[in-house]
């Protein structure tokens, strides 16, 4: 086997070690990090006040002046 052709499979397996760490550290990151929570996000009409109630939650109760909100659409 010639040099150039040995640093050129060196390389190559070098490269596809680092890639596969890579790739399995962000799978496994992903796997056990922190889920999203289902919330919904609601601001007031009345006060502007911004919270989060439950994802089956329709309508939510503000809770610094009382008044019911809908769900703010992103």
């Amino acid at each position: 086997m010639s040099i150039p052709l040995m640093l050129t499979a060196y390389l190559a397996l070098t490269l596809g070690a680092l890639s596969a760490i890579g790739i399995y550290s962000e799978m496994r990151r992903r796997r056990f990090g922190p889920a999203h929570p289902e919330d919904r996000v609601f601001r007031c009409t009345k006060c502007g006040y911004v919270y989060t109630d439950d994802a089956d939650v329709d309508r939510s109760r503000c809770s610094q002046c009382g008044k019911l909100n809908e769900p703010i659409e992103f």
